[in-house]
């Protein structure tokens, strides 16, 4: 035996018991009860109301649920979809709380596929009672319509009204509630205007069919008490022709006439056009002024054709002869009597034999000879006004830079200051002067023959004469070099017009004993007292006290007494 159980959520069950495990044949029993559901008047179309369920013991298609909704007050306003053992009712319709407030219908739910041998035992459907109560809640202001068209004519002075949109207050049903604007956006050129009580919409200028034929604004409803609560709508404004367009030629017209054309020719056909909504089908009239001088040689037909009245006179058969005429027309409506005028330009020129077809003589040719055009030869002379311009500037920034790094000739060079961020290398730095030249003295003490180079690489000399041992010493050649070198810058024009201070070292060569210090020896234990008997006999003392001991512990000048 199989069980069906329609089960409603909240109030309302439906039980079906008995029958096979698979096949269905149990009748349907309802349990007395109603289901409420609720649902807001701003709800959208879609929106879920409510969810009912039934459940079926059967298996496979035996367990398949349909849900139905019977007539009733509904209408089309809900509808209701199976989804498995479950049947899910939505809002089909807007519903309004200030038309209708509840809505109670019937939901029947049944098994499509039932067995014939069970049919007996009673109809496998049941049905349940639904009521959906509407929800009142703060609605926009509603419009009277759901899209307004207007219409005011061109050329309307300031102020035209143009028609008047309403809106009601669905809540209480009031107008006097309502405020009306214009959407900026919809009118950015703020032709119209709108009275915020009435809803009267009239123009802020004077319009203009042949610009702009329709105009769509957006207008705005806003509850007084509550700002938030809005609506809109689209505001179709037609604007209305006037016939305030005279009619006009449809283009510029350029014809040529032969100088020997008979009386009569036709010389152009004219076409003229009006702008006006259906002012093609009104007559236009062509005229040529009286006062005109070409009026004695041109007249128009009423089938607007200038003709030519007299023969031209003939002009000479050279190719550049030609007579170019300017004939003025005035163009009048035949309905609203509006005019304007015209020009047709006609060109008169020998042909080349007579015929009704003006076939004029090849005229000289106008073009400039081949080369450059004038356009070309003016972009030429700007591109090489501005690479001198560019190279002139480019001189005179480096000039000025060169101007600012040097000083000027005429400037004294001792107010200019230069600092330089070097550091000398003391007495040691011998790479200002050659101070082999100073040690360069034999020592037997004659003078040296070669001269002492400087930093400047003047070779400063000593006397030429030859120095003996009995010559100057040593001090009294080096003062004489020093004021060699003193006169050499004082009175040298190569010489840098500034003092300089000059730094040498000199080391005197020593005595003709040679050496006494201890560092020249080779480390090797030695005989002090053999080594200065060879000094001669004022160094005999000084080696019997270095025969007495091994090491001597100071050294005994050779001149003590």
């Amino acid at each position: 035996m199989g069980n069906l159980s329609v089960s409603f959520k909240g109030r309302f069950h439906i039980y079906l018991t008995g029958g096979a495990s698979t096949l269905t044949r149990v009748s349907v029993r309802l349990l007395p009860g109603m289901w409420s559901f609720s649902v807001s008047e701003l709800a959208i179309p879609g929106a879920e109301i409510g969810r009912i369920s039934a459940t079926d013991a059967d298996l496979g298609e035996n367990a398949k649920l349909e849900y139905t909704i019977l007539e009733g007050e509904t209408g089309e306003t809900f509808n209701i979809t199976a989804m498995s053992q479950e049947a899910v009712i939505t809002l089909n319709k807007p519903v309004d709380y200030e038309s209708r407030s509840s809505y109670s219908f019937s939901v029947e739910v049944l098994n499509p596929i039932v067995d014939p041998r069970f049919l007996r035992r009673g109809p496998f459907k049941d049905r349940a009672s639904i009521r959906v109560a509407v929800l009142d809640a703060d609605e926009p202001p509603r419009f009277s319509r759901s899209k307004y068209h207007m219409d005011v004519s061109e050329n309307c002075p300031p102020a035209c009204t143009v028609g008047r949109v309403s809106a009601v207050d669905p809540d209480t049903g009031l107008t006097n509630n309502i405020r009306f604007s214009i959407d900026p956006q919809s009118d950015p050129e703020a032709l119209f205007r709108i009275s915020p009580e009435t809803g009267l919409i009239t123009t802020a200028m004077e319009l203009d069919r042949e610009r702009e034929h329709w105009h769509n604004i957006t207008v705005i409803a806003s509850q007084r008490d509550n700002p938030s609560q809005v609506s809109r709508v689209v505001v179709g404004i037609e604007t209305l022709d006037l016939n305030d367009n005279a009619p006009e030629l449809d283009r510029q017209y350029s014809t040529a006439l032969c100088d020997s054309s008979n009386a009569g020719q036709v010389v152009q056909v004219l076409r003229a056009i009006d702008r006006d909504e259906g002012g093609n089908d009104s007559t236009v009239y062509f005229s040529i002024p009286p006062e005109s001088g070409v009026a004695l040689n041109f007249s128009v037909r009423d089938s607007a054709s200038l003709v030519l009245l007299s023969q031209l006179q003939p002009l000479s058969r050279s190719p550049s002869s030609t007579l170019t005429l300017y004939v003025p027309l005035v163009l009048r409506d035949g309905t609203s009597g509006l005019t304007s005028t015209g020009t047709v330009t006609v060109s008169v020129c020998p042909c080349l034999r007579g015929g009704a077809q003006a076939v004029c003589l090849p005229q000289q040719s106008m073009l400039p000879s081949p080369g450059l055009s004038t356009a070309a030869l003016l972009a030429i002379l700007a591109c090489v006004a501005t690479l001198l311009a560019v190279s002139a500037l480019s001189l005179s920034l480096r000039r000025q830079k060169r101007d600012s790094l040097s000083p000027l000739e005429e400037d004294d060079v001792r107010e200019n200051i230069i600092t330089y961020d070097d550091e000398g290398g003391g007495e040691a730095d011998t790479a200002a002067f050659d101070i082999a030249a100073l040690q360069s003295a034999p020592r037997d003490g004659t003078a040296p023959q070669s001269g002492v180079s400087t930093s400047d690489g003047g070779t400063p000399r000593t006397s030429d004469r030859p120095q003996g041992p009995g010559g100057p010493s040593l001090a009294l050649r080096v003062g004489e070099f020093l004021r060699l070198r003193l006169a050499q810058v004082t009175f040298d024009p190569s010489q840098p017009p500034y003092d300089s201070v000059q730094v040498y070292g000199l080391e005197g060569t020593g005595s003709r004993a040679g050496s006494l210090s201890s560092l020249e020896s080779d480390g090797e234990k030695e005989d002090w007292g053999v080594g200065l008997e060879d000094w001669g006999p004022q160094f005999q003392k000084l080696a019997q006290l270095f025969k007495n001991r091994e090491k001597p512990p100071y050294v005994v000048s050779p001149y003590a007494p």
